[in-house]
C-alpha cells in the first residue's frame, strides 16, 4: 500500500485549564507538539475544550431566571471564549503549518458574525498548511448546554481531504442524529470525527454504531474534568464545587474500524496522546456490502436536502 492509504492519527485525551482561554491555548499547543513528534499526522481534541465545558450548569440551579450568579459565571465564559476572526486561533494555526498536522479542535466560540454575545459549541478543522477550513456550530445542544450555547447551522456540515482519507465531524449528541450524519456520508466520509465533553458511557456504544453504519473509522475524542480543575479564580468556585462528584469526566476516547471492532478501546481516567495507524483499504473492503448513500440506498424513495448558507441576523449591502 502507499503511503498516501495510510494516516496516523493522536486522539488528545487531556483536560482543559477549565474557562482560561490562554493557559488552555497553551495546553493544546503542548499536545500538538508531543503528537507531532509521535509521527502523528491528524490530532482531535475534545468537544469544546476551548476554554472548557460549562459543568457548572449541573452544579448551580443554572435555570434560576435572572440569577446574578449565572449572570457573572456567563460573562466569565464569554470573556474566556474564542473570537476566530480577531486571531485567536493564530498560535495553534502557526503550529499546525510548522509541523505539517491537521487538527479538529472542539472550542466555544464567540461569533463576530452574531453580535460577538452568543457563544456556540464549535468545532474548527485546521489543515496542515494551518489554514482553517471549517467552522461546525454545534446544531442543537442538548439539555442545560441550551443556557448557554445557541443552535448553529449546516455551514460547517462539510468533508476534508487528507492523504486518500475524507474527514468530517459532529459534536456530542449531534452525533446521534441521523441526517447530519447522513449529509457528511454523502460527502464521501471515510473517517468520522465524534467529539465529547467526555465519559466512556457516551462513546462507549455509538462509536462502533456509526462505524457499522457507515463503513468508516470513528474516532471519538474525549475530554478529562476532575473536581481538582476548577481553577480557585473562578467566579463561584465553592458554590461550584460543593456538590461536584470527584469525577466530572472519564474520558472514554477511541477508535472504531469500519467493521465496527475497536481499533483503540475506550480510555478512561487517563490523560495523554494516544495514537493509531489507519488504513483506507479497510474502508473499500467494508464498503463491499454496504455502503449508505451508494449502492445500499434509494434516492428514488428517500432524499435529504442541506442548507449550508451560514446564518446571520443582519446582512448589511453596501
Amino acid at each position: 500500500m502507499s503511503s498516501s492509504s495510510e494516516l496516523k492519527v493522536a486522539l488528545a485525551q487531556i483536560s482543559p485549564v477549565w474557562l482560561n482561554k490562554e493557559k488552555t491555548i497553551q495546553k493544546i499547543e503542548r499536545a500538538i507538539l508531543d503528537a507531532s513528534t509521535q509521527g502523528a499526522e491528524l490530532i482531535v481534541f475534545g468537544e469544546g475544550l476551548l476554554p472548557g465545558y460549562p459543568f457548572w450548569l449541573g452544579l448551580t440551579k443554572a435555570t434560576e431566571f435572572d440569577s446574578k450568579m449565572q449572570k457573572e459565571i456567563f460573562a466569565h465564559y464569554v470573556r474566556n471564549s474564542v473570537s476566530i476572526e480577531k486571531g485567536e486561533l493564530n498560535s495553534i494555526c502557526a503550529l499546525a503549518k510548522e509541523k505539517g498536522i491537521s487538527v479538529y479542535l472542539g472550542i466555544i466560540e464567540r461569533a463576530v458574525d452574531r453580535g460577538c454575545h452568543s457563544l456556540y459549541c464549535s468545532l474548527v478543522y485546521i489543515d496542515k498548511v494551518g489554514e482553517i477550513k471549517s467552522v461546525h456550530r454545534k446544531l442543537q445542544p442538548t439539555y442545560d448546554e441550551r443556557l448557554v450555547w445557541s443552535p448553529g447551522d449546516g455551514n460547517g456540515l462539510q468533508v476534508h481531504s487528507l492523504k486518500d482519507f475524507l474527514l468530517g465531524g459532529l459534536n456530542c449528541w449531534e452525533n446521534w442524529m441521523p441526517l447530519p450524519r447522513t449529509a457528511l456520508y454523502a460527502q464521501g466520509e471515510n473517517v468520522h470525527i465524534a467529539v465529547w465533553p467526555g465519559s466512556k458511557h457516551n462513546t462507549e456504544d455509538i462509536t462502533r454504531f456509526i462505524a457499522r453504519e457507515s463503513r468508516s473509522y470513528v474516532i471519538s475524542v474525549s475530554s478529562l474534568m476532575l473536581r481538582g480543575d476548577f481553577p480557585r479564580d473562578t467566579p463561584y468556585f465553592e458554590e461550584i464545587v460543593a456538590d461536584a462528584p470527584v469525577i466530572l469526566a472519564d474520558g472514554g476516547s477511541c477508535i472504531a474500524g469500519p467493521d465496527g471492532d475497536w481499533v483503540m478501546e475506550p480510555i478512561t481516567n487517563e490523560e495523554g496522546i494516544f495514537t493509531a495507524t489507519i488504513q483506507v483499504n479497510r474502508v473499500l473492503e467494508e464498503r463491499q456490502n454496504f455502503d449508505p448513500v451508494g449502492h445500499y440506498s434509494r434516492p428514488d424513495v428517500t432524499k435529504l436536502t442541506v442548507n449550508r448558507e451560514r446564518q446571520r441576523t443582519v446582512r448589511f449591502n453596501n
